[in-house]
């Protein structure tokens, strides 16, 4: 048979498009600049330095195994810098290099390749090393400034972990939304985390179904259990606080590691929804993102199982008993 009549079988992520794997990442890498543009106005050149070393340890751990276990190179396709972007931008500026580095190891090393690289990980490699790092190193992943020359203080979500409004009112509110607050510095501007979402969903790398989803779960379910006196200014503070935006967009979008199904997106977006806001309620850590998309994460192969069109000339099993009766 001819080479190029071959039909090849990979594994996921699948793509219909004549773009391959390092366009979708260069599209989401363009995407999460806008992000560090506002990490380095807030916080310092200290944000580019952990970005820096975050994706340098990626790319070196990604090309010492494939190197170690005689495999291809898989670096050009630039998974692993958007690996490295998404675990810095989930860090405090503050966060030493060394550990920076380890995170980077558990994600790469222990979450991706050993499960055979791009496609095949159960789980978002940068998400599960955000959670490696916050369950080994608690106290330096939960100490957060506003700035290089600003004190420690607690974050918006530690304060509504409390039960307690965010103080400034409206005020607090646009600071949220720029990013002028305490917090993981890639997470903290909403305005630049949904400019680098619309310019996803404008290069069609990304559906809507998920962030929507996700984030229209969060903020029906602390509209309708307000802890605060104000249900709205509850509802958007929770929206805009923590790795609520970082996730929906980038990470529970995630091709490997997402329901393929128009209605299991749905149902994904809903779950990560529901499991954010009940482990910011009554969890140990203000914060539910990470987990919630991980859970789902397990949950994936399951969703897509049920909600798989059926295929043409297929009898369902209602048909088969029909059929049998008659």
């Amino acid at each position: 048979m001819n080479e190029e009549r071959k039909l090849i079988v990979s594994s996921s992520p699948h793509i219909r498009t004549p773009r391959g794997t390092q366009a979708i990442m260069l599209d989401v890498i363009i995407a999460l600049m806008p992000a560090l543009v506002a990490a380095v106005i807030f916080f310092g050149v200290k944000a580019l330095v952990v970005t820096a070393v975050s994706v340098v340890s990626c790319v070196v751990f990604e090309f010492g195994y494939r190197k170690l276990m005689k495999k291809p190179d898989s670096c050009k396709d630039l998974s692993a810098v958007v690996t490295g972007l998404l675990l810095a931008y989930c860090l405090p500026y503050t966060f030493p290099w060394w550990a920076v580095v380890i995170g980077a190891f558990f994600s790469i090393v222990l979450v991706k390749q050993l499960y055979g690289g791009i496609g095949k990980n159960i789980w978002n490699p940068a998400l599960a090393g955000r959670a490696f790092l916050l369950i080994s190193y608690a106290v330096l992943m939960t100490t957060w400034s506003d700035g290089p020359d600003a004190a420690t203080f607690a974050t918006p979500l530690a304060s509504l972990h409390a039960g307690q409004l965010v103080p400034g009112g409206m005020n607090a509110l646009w600071d949220m939304f720029i990013g002028n607050i305490g917090g993981s510095f890639g997470e903290v501007s909403a305005l630049a985390l949904l400019l680098g979402g619309a310019w996803l969903v404008y290069r069609k790398v990304i559906s809507l179904r998920i962030p929507v989803f996700y984030v229209g779960t969060v903020a029906v379910l602390t509209l309708i259990f307000s802890r605060g006196n104000n249900h709205i200014l509850w509802m958007l503070q929770n929206v805009l606080s923590g790795g609520l935006l970082l996730g929906a967009i980038f990470m529970a979008t995630d091709y490997c590691t997402s329901p393929v199904t128009p209605k299991g997106q749905m149902i994904f977006g809903v779950g990560c929804g529901l499991l954010t806001v009940l482990i910011r309620y009554f969890g140990g850590y203000p914060e539910g993102v990470s987990f919630a998309i991980l859970i789902m994460n397990c949950c994936t192969w399951l969703i897509d199982q049920h909600t798989a069109p059926r295929r043409f000339g297929v009898v369902g099993k209602k048909s088969k008993k029909e059929d049998a009766k008659a």
